[in-house]
């Protein structure tokens, strides 16, 4: 590897590849979001539903957990939108984007996981919470909305942080249905020039100082939301 070749070669395809950043971050935002959205009413569900319910969401947990991100964006891209779009041909719809399956797999994957963070989360209030706001004349719909998870919520950042650095690694690989997000746009510079090591240094630099700097922010949303002198069931 010749770097008085190679370093002009990086410099000059650095504004394509950092183009990749923001695809990864849709990605990484949307699927979070999403997977809050989702995972929330999954977590009371497990806790708080029929034995029906939180079986059916066991079984999903299970799934979404269990299935490697690659084979879920192979059956979600290749099978289901593929199958979908041949249905919506004429509506105009494009049901084939490789962004819209990735950000599907990617939701519905961190839901699963979201719901476990929020369920341990919840389970570590103390359940004479739920009883004094029933005492109160909160129903146990209300009595959740506003005591339970307000607090489930702030205690749940930390597991966030480690979710978000999952989310930005497993992002990475939806460049095998093609999104242009980082790792994609350094493959392709790579190909070009036949030396794939010094672009997937230049792919590692960029996903750790993301990871940095969402862990960071996630740290300071935590201090800032803390309620002074409280603490988990059981802790000092």
């Amino acid at each position: 590897m010749d770097l008085n070749k190679i370093l002009p070669t990086i410099w000059e395809s650095l504004p394509y590849i950092l183009g990749g950043i923001w695809w990864t971050l849709a990605l990484v935002f949307g699927a979070m979001l999403l997977g809050l959205c989702l995972g929330v009413p999954l977590a009371a569900g497990q806790i708080y539903g029929s034995r029906r319910t939180r079986r059916a969401i066991g079984v999903y947990v299970w799934l979404f957990r269990g299935v490697p991100i690659l084979v879920q964006l192979y059956l979600f891209y290749f099978g289901i939108l593929a199958y979908l779009s041949q249905i919506h041909a004429l509506s105009g719809l494009h049901l084939d984007s490789a962004f819209l399956a990735a950000l599907v797999v990617l939701s519905l994957t961190s839901a699963a996981y979201q719901s476990q963070i929020f369920r341990a989360s919840i389970q570590s209030l103390h359940e004479g919470q739920l009883k004094a706001a029933r005492a109160l004349g909160m129903s146990d719909g209300q009595a959740i909305r506003n005591v339970i998870l307000p607090q489930a919520l702030r205690l749940s950042i930390p597991g966030w942080s480690n979710e978000y650095s999952i989310l930005l690694k497993d992002s990475a690989l939806a460049f095998a249905i093609g999104v242009m997000e980082i790792m994609s746009r350094t493959r392709s510079v790579a190909a070009l020039t036949h030396e794939p090591l010094p672009f997937a240094l230049v792919a590692g630099v960029l996903f750790y100082l993301l990871t940095h700097l969402g862990v960071r922010s996630l740290k300071i949303l935590e201090h800032r939301v803390r309620i002074p002198g409280y603490a988990r069931q059981g802790t000092l």
